[in-house]
């Protein structure tokens, strides 16, 4: 007996409600959709949307901000907040570097950060995890580190 048309559009909307696994694309192909992200994450600061910001942002995330991790995706929004305040973002960022590990898993994006006046404040780094209930990419980790104004040796 030939399966009925209902059954076979059933089989076809169930294949496409499946994730696509990070693991399944090329290393290239991985590292453009995190350097996406990361700017999509990126221009939430400029667009000052903060619900979407936080929609970035892992559950069980870790920010370095002072002196005192701030852990978790509401105690990050609780601080970050004060930034998306005004009407103008006070600084903004842009993946440079974007390294993903073979298995799809995880991922780093490092770049600069500058100020609203376009001067290099600082750089970034974040470590992005492939997240497979959303199939989407959660920040996990974030590190801002301050420009070193020092010579080489």
């Amino acid at each position: 007996m030939l399966p009925t048309k209902q059954f076979v559009a059933g089989c076809f909307l169930l294949m496409l409600s499946l994730p696509i696994h990070a693991e399944s694309l090329s290393m290239e192909d991985q590292a453009r959709l995190v350097s996406e992200t990361e700017q999509a994450f990126a221009d939430t600061m400029a667009s000052r949307e903060f619900d979407r910001f936080l929609s970035f942002i892992s559950d069980e995330a870790i920010f370095f901000s002072g002196n005192k991790p701030l852990r978790g995706k509401e105690k990050i929004g609780e601080a970050w907040k004060f930034y998306f305040k005004d009407a103008d973002a006070p600084f903004s960022w842009k993946p440079e570097i974007v390294e993903v590990l073979e298995s799809g898993t995880l991922a780093l994006s490092s770049g600069p950060v500058h100020g609203a006046d376009g001067k290099l404040i600082g750089t970034f780094s974040s470590i992005w995890r492939f997240d497979l209930q959303s199939n989407r990419w959660k920040i996990i980790f974030d590190k801002g580190n301050d420009v070193c104004d020092c010579a080489s040796p």
